[in-house]
């Protein structure tokens, strides 16, 4: 990941970690091209419908601004189950149970470099304010949901039906 697209990333994840701490968990989505845009969708994670059509009108505004990159970063409970990949299903009032982490989800795209995908986990002080680790870098998408976060975009923006 190149430096540019790492900004953008941080920038990203920084603006949803302030969320979470508030309590919010939207999808925020940094476009970086003519100029920096970022997106938010607060029911983003309601149903695969409402998330795709927030990753179209994201698509949408990233043509206007002839983006380069973007990130797109959502709150999660992911789990990896053996002999699977890693496993994710939107948050809830109920929290993670055994074997579940919260993690920030994200899949980042470079024009140059191609896509990433990667988590920041976070566990969670007895206050229930979040501690986030530092995010990692994965070799394929969440896997367990009909559209991991960010396939949307990029099938719309890619032209790419995989």
């Amino acid at each position: 990941m190149n430096e540019a697209t790492l900004d953008l990333l941080l920038d990203v994840v920084g603006r949803l970690e302030r969320n979470i701490a508030a309590r919010r968990c939207p999808a925020v989505c940094g476009l970086d091209g003519d100029r920096r845009l970022t997106l938010t969708g607060y029911d983003y994670l309601r149903d695969d419908a409402t998330a795709g059509a927030f990753e179209r009108r994201a698509a949408a505004q990233a043509n206007r601004v002839r983006a380069r990159r973007w990130v797109l970063a959502v709150p999660m409970i992911i789990a990896v189950p053996p002999g699977a990949g890693l496993h994710g299903r939107p948050v809830s009032n109920q929290g993670p149970r055994e074997g579940e982490q919260e993690a920030i989800v994200w899949t980042a795209f470079d024009h140059d470099d191609g896509i990433d995908y990667g988590i920041v986990a976070y566990t969670r002080r007895p206050d229930g304010s979040p501690v986030y680790h530092d995010p990692e870098i994965f070799t394929a998408p969440l896997a367990g949901t009909p559209a991991a976060p960010g396939s949307v975009l990029r099938q719309t923006l890619l032209n790419d039906p995989s």
